[in-house]
């Protein structure tokens, strides 16, 4: 088993607030200020969470850099006042960056047991099984 650091346990801290900011300024009509403060702890928060160096050769890989220029990009947008727009952008690079991901956070999801029971429901089963791409997954 491998130890957290509490510089770690800061950055899931810092990940988790920036992402309920993200939701909370998506919710509230995009409003830059959320949205901004958002954005800025996620990516702190990812920073302490692997580290800077880790962090940094993440985002400027060079298969990844179309999808680095438009998260960091839409980032940019937001904080320059287009919140709507740079929402956009930054969806679409969050997607290119993370979507390899978004399997592995499907399956460990649908082992927590409060979430079993709603990813297993008909109509969202096949919704994350599409993302998940585990479309022939038996459910017992």
């Amino acid at each position: 088993m491998f130890e957290v650091t509490d510089t770690q346990k800061i950055g899931v801290g810092l990940v988790g607030f920036g992402v309920s900011f993200l939701f909370l300024g998506v919710l509230l009509l995009f409003d830059k200020g959320l949205l901004a403060i958002g954005n800025i702890l996620f990516i702190s928060g990812l920073g302490c969470v692997i580290g800077p160096k880790r962090t940094l050769s993440f985002f400027f890989q060079r298969h990844k850099i179309k999808a680095s220029v438009s998260f960091l990009g839409g980032i940019i947008v937001v904080l320059m006042g287009w919140p709507i727009v740079g929402m956009i952008i930054e969806t679409y690079g969050f997607i290119l960056l993370f979507g390899g991901f978004l399997p592995v956070a499907i399956n460990v999801l649908r082992k927590v047991p409060g979430l079993r029971i709603i990813l297993n429901l008909p109509g969202i089963s096949r919704m994350v099984d599409s993302v998940a791409g585990d479309s022939d997954r038996v459910t017992v």
